[in-house]
Parts: structure tokens; sequence; C-alpha cells
């Protein structure tokens, strides 16, 4: 048997990685905090369903998931539609959540992954610099290695010491507060089965509306909390004009934190390593993770399999630092500073990037390879950047926003390419202000 590994909490790129190592021969347990049967929301996700193949996993069964709908997005004043025209091959996969982690689990568990449901981690045992296991309710718990995917407010990342460098908290515009629900379906459903409406009545986030076919889903995000008041008042407005919103709620119901922010930006440190929404591996201006999370699971198992020698140590753990930046974090950077962009717009200021053409339907297209701003940008056309930069131009204030955003992109991606090669723990704690500090609002 080779070395022991714990994966702290059942994210999904956790369970990932320990499928992948026990796979390897490695001793690995999945400590995680509810029973099996409570893993997962009482929702379904979108997300790009080669995650799987990356992390060496089957896809789920044909019968598990459907194709995602277009979106389409409306502006602040309800005047403007964008519709998505996503290429079908390009489709990313809708699943429900706990039939995502009952696949995970059963591939895990096929390669020899143990778990331990019901275990509350409460935080990191440390011996000197080095993360050597975990502290649970009833015991503590050593090992060789600490893969922390124990979500936006992991135990084990919020506790780790100052000096290793690991950011520990989120901060203001880095986390969305999300209520989610179904609802029965109260009328035939028009041609746009799917809206998102930002900016609505004013308030700095989204809504949406999907009419499926047995119900109609509505999430209702922001960057500030709200109360099931504030639920009620606005899922009665979006009726109004969402004749498929019935009255009755049929399953749903919760209140959830994710984060929409730039990555982690140092992900490993002795006998440690962050993966998923521990380590913020969302897609700032969507919030979908799971895709991010099974890629950066195969990067890590990678990392770990190349330290033959067992050290489990930042500087062995660097690999998958550099290669999650180079083939995720990094093209992810900008579209965080995209999601800042979008908390300093006005609603007027976003109608009339709409109505004008500086976005349109092409540049909202996201789909399973839309993993960076180049690739969602990609398809603009020679008379496309001529009408974007016409209503740019004539709307200071617009132009004055974007001039920013090319700013901070541009300052974001030198940073980015500034990681150091080798681990140094002083080089690697600077590299980490500078990036933090290039994301500021």
């Amino acid at each position: 048997m080779k070395g022991k590994i714990i994966v702290a909490g059942g994210g999904h790129g956790g369970i990932a990685a320990a499928s992948i190592l026990a796979g390897e021969g490695y001793d690995v347990t999945v400590y995680e905090r509810h029973t099996q049967e409570q893993m997962g929301y009482d929702w379904t996700d979108i997300f790009d369903k080669n995650g799987f193949t990356v992390a060496g996993m089957e896809l789920p069964p044909r019968e598990k998931y459907n194709l995602k709908n277009d979106m389409t997005f409306i502006g602040p004043s309800e005047r403007i539609k964008l519709r998505q025209n996503t290429d079908p091959e390009k489709l990313e996969i809708q699943m429900e959540r706990k039939d995502i982690y009952a696949h995970l689990i059963s591939q895990a568990q096929k390669n020899g992954a143990k778990f331990v449901f019901g275990c509350n981690v409460e935080g990191p045992v440390m011996l000197g610099n080095r993360v050597a296991g975990i502290r649970t309710e009833t015991e503590t718990i050593y090992a060789d290695l600490v893969i922390d995917a124990a979500g936006l407010h992991s135990p084990i990342r919020e506790n780790l010491p100052a000096y290793l460098g690991v950011q520990n908290q989120v901060g203001e515009y880095e986390r969305f507060f999300i209520y989610r629900a179904f609802y029965n379906k109260a009328a035939e459903t028009e041609e746009d089965r799917f809206k998102v409406y930002l900016l609505r009545e004013g308030k700095l986030g989204i809504c949406w509306v999907a009419a499926e076919e047995e119900h109609t889903d509505i999430l209702i995000g922001r960057f500030a909390p709200f109360d099931l008041d504030e639920v009620q008042r606005t899922v009665d407005s979006l009726r109004e004009s969402n004749p498929a919103i019935g009255t009755e709620k049929i399953r749903g119901g919760q209140f959830v934190e994710i984060p929409v922010r730039q990555s982690l930006g140092l992900l490993v440190a002795d006998g440690y390593a962050a993966i998923g929404d521990s380590a913020f591996m969302t897609v700032p201006i969507i919030g979908s993770g799971i895709a991010n999370s099974l890629k950066a699971a195969r990067l890590l198992a990678d990392a770990v399999l190349a330290d033959t020698e067992g050290a489990y140590s930042a500087n062995t753990l660097w690999k998958y630092q550099r290669d999650f930046y180079r083939n995720i974090g990094g093209p992810l950077a900008p579209l965080a500073c995209v999601k800042l962009l979008l908390t300093r717009l006005k609603p007027e200021e976003l109608d009339y990037i709409f109505e004008t053409g500086i976005l349109n339907g092409d540049d909202m297209t996201i789909d399973a390879e839309s993993t960076s701003l180049s690739a969602i940008l990609s398809n603009v056309t020679p008379a496309d950047l001529v009408v974007k930069a016409r209503g740019v131009i004539k709307n200071p204030a617009v132009l004055l926003k974007i001039l920013q955003l090319g700013r901070q992109i541009a300052a974001v991606s030198a940073v980015v390419s500034s990681m150091p090669r080798g681990y140094d723990p002083a080089r690697a704690v600077n590299w980490v202000k500078n990036y933090n500090n290039a994301f500021k609002r």
C-alpha cells in the first residue's frame, strides 16, 4: 500500500481524486459530514460531462441526464433579450446533484476508496509547518496528505495558520447567496424556456426561470444575504411575466452560498492540497464548478503520483499548483474580472450594452468548451468588433469601465504568468498577495 491520504469533505473533485489515487494503490478515505443519502442539494446541475472522462471515470448512464436548454439573457429594463445559440455538439448536461454524487461515490468505491459518512471534520492537525491530519468531533486522524474538499467554508482551509499563505476567508463580491426551488408548472412553456434576468429591479444579482417538462425551476442570486420574504416578493413579481410559474413549491427551497471569484491563490502546503469549492474553482460569472473540479482531480492525482518519495510537500505538490493555473485557473482569471465589471455596472449601463450590440447572443453563449474569456469571444467577427467599438465609444461611462476591465485583465494575466516555477515559501506568499490584489474591485 502506498501513502495514506485523507479527503476532508465529499466535494466532487475530492471524490474524483480519491477514486484515481485509490485505484493507484493509495490508502484513501473520504470523511463527509452528511450521510450518503443527505449529500447533494435538491436540484440539478449544469456542467461539462467530459469532466468525468478526464478524471478517468465512466460517463453516467444516458437516462440520468439531459442536455441543457439555451439561455435567454434579459437586461434590467427587459426590453432586449439575448439568446444563446449553442452548438448541439458542445451542449453541457443537466443532471440531478444526488445522481452525480451516487455516480462519483460508486466509481470511487469500485477503485477502493473508503468513505466515512456522518463525520464532522473540525480542522487540521498541524505538526510544525505541516498539515498532518484532521480533527473530527471524536478523534484525531493522521495521514501523509490531506486533500481539502470541504467546500467554500472549509474548516480545514479556514483554520490553517496564516503563515502558510493559503487564504482562509472569502471577501465581498466573492460569494453568491442563492435561493433555488422548483414550482409546479402552471402553463405551457413559451419559446424562451430558460430565462436569466440580470440586475432585475436594480438588484445586484440574477434570477432565472427555467421551464422544464414537469416543473419550473426558480433561482434567485444576490451578493448579499436575503430572506424568504424577499424570495416570495421576487417569485410573485416573476410570475407576472412568466405564467409557467405555479404557486406550489414541489421541491428545493434551499439557501446556499457558492464562490464566484478567482481561484484560490495558493492551493498547496506541506501535507495539504485544496480542490473544488475549497479552492474556489467555479466559473466566476456562472458559478458552476463541477467540471473544473473533476479535471483538477486529474492534475492533483498526477502530482501525487509523480512524488515517488512520498514527501507530499508544497514543493512536490507545486506541480499541481502550476498545472492547475496553466489549464484552468489562469484561463478563468479574466472571467473573474468580467464578474467584477458586472458588479460595477448600473442597470441603465447594462441595458445600453445589450441594446447597442456591445454584447450579443453569441457573446453570451457559454458551452462545454467555454473555460476562458478568449474561448467565449473566439467567434467575434471584425464586423462585430466595429459594432462593439462604436457602442462603447458613444457612452463615456461605459467606455471608462471597459477600459478599467482591460487594464485589470492585463494586470491579472501578468501576475498569473509570473507564478514561481518552483516552490519557495516567501516567493509563493508574495505571489499570492499580488494575485489577490490584482482583483480588487
